[in-house]
């Protein structure tokens, strides 16, 4: 989780959120949403991220949307990364949609 958040921040992401999924969701254990100023800024963020993973011997991630840079899914198996432009980002609104759960014992 360090590397990643580090990675975000050092590529100048914006409004980065961790949302802890233990417990909650069999896809991972944490997910991380971020947004980029734009098509380039998202891909450069991702391509940044995918690198220090690939760096720090985390192995190759399943990558999503590099190409668009509208949003960017990279799944590092642990640990799901969102990178938005923040359109797109306040459209599906991912954050939102994970604090329901949080908040709605039904839903546990």
């Amino acid at each position: 989780m360090d590397l990643v958040i580090a990675s975000l921040d050092d590529s100048k992401a914006e409004e980065i959120v961790s949302i802890d999924l233990k417990g909650k969701s069999a896809l991972a254990d944490h997910m991380v949403i971020a947004s980029g100023r734009s098509h380039r800024h998202v891909s450069a963020v991702a391509d940044h991220l995918l690198r220090d993973l690939k760096d720090n011997g985390l192995g190759p991630a399943k990558v999503e949307g590099l190409t668009n840079g509208d949003w960017v899914l990279i799944d590092t198996g642990d640990i799901i990364i969102h990178i938005f432009r923040p359109e797109v980002r306040s459209f599906y609104n991912i954050e939102k949609m994970w604090s329901a759960v949080d908040q709605d014992p039904k839903l546990h």
